[in-house]
This record gives structure tokens, sequence and C-alpha cells, in this order.
């Protein structure tokens, strides 16, 4: 079995990756991406926790399965409001946006 500080340090990475993206990038469609990074970051620690119980646990593995499903539906619903930017707009860039403001 893998030590867990390898997890950890893959989950690291992917988490600062994410963070760097929403915080420096403009575009709508990288954002999105970037929160898909974290939620995988997330999941690989949850399976990693899940791995370090004697026996390894299945919760660990259903609750991925559930925030997994969640992503999908979060990059759905994303993606599709990005298509209605972009055809409102000729970019989706999310700070020239005004015409979504309240």
């Amino acid at each position: 079995m893998e030590p867990l500080s390898s997890f950890f340090a893959v989950s690291v990475i992917l988490l600062g990756i994410g963070i760097y993206g929403l915080t420096t990038k403009r575009n709508a469609i990288r954002i999105l991406f970037s929160i898909e990074l974290i939620y995988n970051a997330a999941n690989l620690n949850i399976i990693a926790f899940a791995r370090l119980r004697n026996p390894p646990i299945v919760t660990g593995q259903v609750l991925v399965l559930f925030t997994i499903a969640l992503a999908a539906m979060e990059a759905a619903v994303g993606l599709s409001i990005i298509i209605l930017v972009s055809r409102l707009n000729a970019d989706i860039d999310l700070s020239k946006l005004s015409k979504l403001k309240g």
C-alpha cells in the first residue's frame, strides 16, 4: 500500500493549480475547470482517508461518487450559462460582463 503522503502531495498540487486558476484567470471556462480541479483534490483526499482504515471502508468511495455526480451537474449548469453568455456577448471574459448584474 502506498504511503498517504504521495496522495496528499498530488492533492495539494491539484488544489494549488485550482486556486491559481480561480484567482488569476478571467475566462469562464478556465474558472470552471479550476473548480473541477479543486473537486478532484478533495475527492483524492477522501479516498486516501478511506484507504487508511483497516479494513478499507466503502463509505469514502460512495461519497466520492456523489461528489463526482454533483461536479458533473455543476459543470452542465455552468457550461449552459457560459453558452448563453457567449450568445449574448462576443466574449466570455467575466470581468467584461455587465448584463447579468441585477
